[in-house]
């Protein structure tokens, strides 16, 4: 049999394309239905909100070192997600100074402008739980449901225990309820004096990732931690050295477990339902069994997945069906998209 002749085929209609890597969103392109400062006693909040305003709403707070773009915009992007961002109005909150392209503090403050950076004291973890009712006042929120990562969490906690009547639900993810140990103290308080120096060391940067993700998703999840590993380059340094130190001085928030009736009433705890997250190699999961201890067990879940500190990165599937769930058994009405119908994002 005759050898079959075969031609050159010219692959004129392929092209290669590198793909493109994976980096934090941005603000400036971030698709937002309103962005604003909110004027405060301590300063201009910058809110970002995403839906209809006549929506219930859920109020968001980051974690220190992020920014509500950094922390919450890809969570809030996934799939499952989009049951909860057509049935809510979601407001993310962040803290003083912490917004991408902020100003170094003081410039910026209003009132306060004129002070010299040297005496500048930042609010307190109180104060900065403080700022947040001029801010659901301005939007006119009568309730919310918070959900707080890490720092975030501590701040709507304290919130929710100066105002309860204007919670209805706390979503806590890493939260604490103690003052800072020794360790952390020790190692906070050097960083920060770098922050507040100007410097972003390499010490810094890694106790930041370690602080979001833990050794484990360090050495695992390389994509992951490089992509934040790159956004620490673009943060201010001395802003966050100022949430760093706000950070480690805080207060404990002294709720306690409370099973006598007759005493009950005058414990000091949380009179919202309360769902508190943790992974299970998270950095920060001994201080969410702390917190779990504290809780009203009647009004209170703890949940623990298997993955490390940034649940919202690393199982946003599970998380966002327990929010959901979690929503559902609140009252709250939410839909899912059929497979078929999954919208883009």
């Amino acid at each position: 049999m005759a050898a079959e002749k075969l031609t050159n085929v010219e692959l004129e209609s392929i092209r290669l394309l590198d793909s493109k890597a994976r980096t934090v969103p941005s603000e400036t392109i971030a698709n937002f239905d309103l962005e604003e400062d909110v004027s405060t006693p301590f300063g201009p909040m910058h809110v970002i909100a995403h839906g209809d305003r006549r929506l219930p709403a859920i109020v968001t707070y980051h974690d220190i070192g992020l920014n509500s773009t950094s922390c919450f915009q890809s969570f809030f992007n996934y799939p499952d997600m989009q049951a909860v961002m057509k049935s809510f109005c979601v407001y993310h909150l962040n803290a003083l100074g912490q917004q991408e392209s902020a100003l170094t503090l003081p410039l910026g403050l209003g009132t306060v402008q004129d002070i010299p950076a040297a005496e500048y004291v930042y609010p307190s973890m109180d104060q900065l739980a403080e700022m947040i009712l001029p801010v659901v006042d301005h939007f006119k929120i009568k309730t919310f449901i918070g959900l707080g990562v890490g720092a975030g969490a501590n701040v709507l906690s304290r919130f929710a225990l100066l105002y309860p009547g204007r919670v209805d639900a706390l979503v806590l993810i890493n939260g604490n309820v103690t003052q800072a140990g020794w360790i952390e103290w020790g190692y906070q308080k050097w960083n920060a004096w770098y922050l507040k120096s100007g410097m972003m060391t390499s010490g810094v940067e890694e106790y930041l990732l370690w602080h979001w993700f833990g050794n484990k998703t360090m050495e695992t999840n390389y994509d992951l931690v490089h992509v934040y590993s790159e956004y620490i380059k673009s943060l201010n340094p001395v802003n966050l050295g100022h949430f760093v130190s706000t950070y480690i001085k805080r207060t404990d928030l002294g709720i306690t477990r409370e099973l006598d009736p007759m005493k009950k009433s005058s414990a000091k705890n949380f009179s919202c339902p309360v769902m508190l997250v943790g992974g299970d190699n998270s950095p920060h999961l001994d201080d969410t069994v702390e917190m779990n201890g504290r809780l009203d067990p009647t009004n209170s879940t703890w949940m623990k997945f298997e993955c490390g500190g940034m649940i919202l990165e690393e199982a946003p599937g599970k998380l966002s069906e327990a929010l959901r769930l979690f929503l559902q058994g609140m009252g709250y009405a939410t839909w899912r998209y059929p497979a078929q119908q999954m919208p883009s994002v």
